[in-house]
């Protein structure tokens, strides 16, 4: 019989750590201290007591704990005396039928991280889905930890030891995700759809009104009819996907939701995406319930974000606040197409744009689900974040100009390297920007033109990217690196030009939105954290005109984003439908007449 947390509460000391055997590899100690916390509101509760235990303990039992677990594939498994949890986990990622070649690789790999870290690897073989993963990504995520730096290694260790647990633990209570595997699949199936030049590599790239882009809301609009059940769908004139979920009533206000399904070139899959499907399941959930809001709810797949084709960004959600600039049509992309060409082959009416844009008193306000596009959540080991407000930016291109001359005659008292300039500038924005705590700085381009080796640089071009939760503290933090700046030109008697390429305000979240997703992620017995989001996202831009607020949902590989190892949970998934139904009914609450 599964176990239930009514049993796990109810159990004695003895009883219920017996009831938990086998979660953490030859470790009792994590349950039986996870164990005093009882009793546990949900599985949610209980992971993180236990992961929270596992993130308290002292080096030495971390380290325990990760040589308790046998290697991938080694002696144990071939001596065939690994516990049932782990011939289990090794047998549904096919280790145990390796090849020759296969198997020898993986002894060559356990024998180089043993020694270069004195710990077994531990990766979570069961994979984001539960269901397994392919023996050449596993392969392929061991030879790439090799390159990790120790400490990261140690909690990237610890982090799969976890999701093993979670794993295991899901199996005890017999406990399936169902709405966290629909909507990981969803992702799976989009991820079919890729440009030219990339598709052919296996890598994810949707650009804007691309034949894979076309198809992409193609597909969306499929699921929302045939699959969800909205009662309106359509694609606007400028690509956006348009769901509506009608409330009880015709004259109802509506929530908006949604994010965008364009990508960076080479991308994850889950970035923009999971702000959609997430919601799409709700909807699907209340559709199959026969259930009407007091509400309507309108979900946006926001066609174009990331400025990937063409340089106008958001342009997807800023022509719902009537911010589509006509210049833009005549912009050209790398083969010389117009937005305006492409517009037209994609059978989009330029002229029904300024149609789009939305009254706000029509809606509720906006509310989006994000994949975190950082390590804050995955460091802490909490799975949702609620997010406070979406930082301000500033970005700027500029050019340091000194004096090139020879790298061997010209002294070093007598040099104006522009390079060494700008990289001091850079160790500047990153101690300036720490003070902060919470802002952030970046010279993410840094080039000298027509460079050479024996050359003290003459000219350095580089960018400026700085970001804080509030317009005050970027301002404040723009005026000391400029200041900085020209304290440095000076001092070196150089001289450098700046322009201003980017300025966005920030968006801080609608406290009563905001406390919606807090009241959503307390009720399924997880923390409340609350976080600002250094990057920039639609929600922002709806920020405009309507009240609006996000919620964060851990990634895994370190929270990594615009990149191929982007990757969440089908359990994380599963958390965010279930915190979104949340903020669902208590927004019907709230609006019941």
């Amino acid at each position: 019989m599964p176990l239930t947390l009514e049993q796990l509460n109810a159990a004695s000391p003895a009883e219920a750590l017996a009831l938990l055997d086998g979660l953490y590899e030859h470790s009792p100690w994590i349950a039986e201290q996870a164990l005093a916390q009882r009793p546990f509101r949900s599985l949610a509760h209980l992971k993180h007591a236990l992961a929270q235990v596992v993130r308290t303990a002292e080096l030495d039992a971390q380290l325990a704990l990760i040589r308790a677990h046998p290697e991938l594939a080694g002696k144990a498994m071939v001596a065939n005396s690994l516990t049932a949890e782990s011939t289990n986990e090794q047998n549904k990622a096919g280790l145990t039928q390796c090849t020759p070649e296969e198997f020898e690789r993986i002894q060559q790999l356990n024998a180089a991280y043993n020694e270069r870290f004195g710990f077994p690897f531990i990766l979570a073989v069961r994979g984001p889905r539960g269901t397994g993963l392919p023996k050449q990504e596993i392969i392929d995520t061991f030879a790439r930890r090799l390159d990790n730096h120790p400490e990261f290694e140690l909690a990237e260790a610890l982090r799969n030891i976890h999701r093993i647990a979670e794993i295991r633990l899901g199996d005890k209570f017999d406990y399936v995700p169902e709405l966290g595997n629909l909507t990981w699949d969803a992702h799976e199936e989009l991820a079919r759809y890729s440009d030219p030049g990339f598709a052919e590599k296996g890598q994810l790239t949707v650009t804007y009104l691309t034949e894979a882009h076309r198809e992409c809301a193609e597909r969306i609009r499929f699921w929302m009819e045939a699959s969800c059940g909205f009662d309106e769908v359509n694609i606007d004139a400028v690509g956006n996907v348009v769901g509506r979920y009608h409330g009880k009533e015709p004259t109802a206000k509506y929530l908006m939701t949604g994010s965008h399904y364009d990508t960076v070139r080479n991308g994850g899959k889950y970035d923009g995406r999971l702000g959609i499907l997430v919601p799409m399941a709700c909807v699907r959930e209340l559709h199959r319930a026969g259930k009407r809001l007091p509400f309507g709810i309108e979900v946006v797949a926001f066609a174009e974000e990331e400025g990937q084709r063409y340089k106008a960004t958001f342009l997807g959600s800023g022509a719902l606040i009537g911010h589509f600039n006509p210049a833009w049509l005549d912009q050209k992309d790398a083969d010389g197409i117009t937005m305006r060409a492409a517009m037209h082959n994609a059978g989009l009416c330029i002229d029904d744009i300024a149609t789009l844009q939305r009254d706000p008193a029509q809606y509720l306000g906006f509310i989006e689900v994000h994949i975190e596009q950082g390590p804050v959540l995955n460091e802490l080991d909490l799975p949702l974040g609620v997010v406070t407000s979406i930082n301000g930016g500033v970005r700027y291109l500029c050019e340091m100009i000194g004096t090139a001359s020879h790298a061997g005659t010209t002294p070093m008292d007598r040099r104006r390297d522009a390079a060494v300039a700008v990289a001091e500038l850079a160790l500047y924005v990153e101690q300036r920007a720490a003070k902060d705590g919470d802002s952030v700085g970046t010279i993410g381009l840094l080039n000298v033109p027509s460079g050479s080796i024996n050359v003290v640089p003459g000219r350095c071009l580089f960018s400026l990217d700085l970001r804080a939760p509030t317009d005050a503290q970027r301002d404040a933090m723009v005026t000391d690196v400029l200041d900085e700046l020209a304290r440095i030109a000076q001092r070196r008697g150089l001289r450098y030009t700046i322009e201003e390429s980017m300025r966005a305000a920030a968006a801080p979240s609608a406290p009563a939105l905001q406390r919606h997703w807090e009241r959503a992620v307390d009720a399924l017995g997880l923390p409340v954290f609350r976080m600002p989001s250094g990057a920039g996202h639609d929600a922002m831009k709806l920020h405009a005109i309507m009240p609006q607020a996000m919620l964060f949902v851990r990634g895994q590989n370190s929270g990594i984003s615009h990149n191929p190892l982007e990757s969440t949970t089908h359990n994380d998934m599963q958390l965010a439908v279930d915190a979104f139904t949340q903020v669902l009914h208590q927004l019907a609450q709230e609006t019941q007449p």
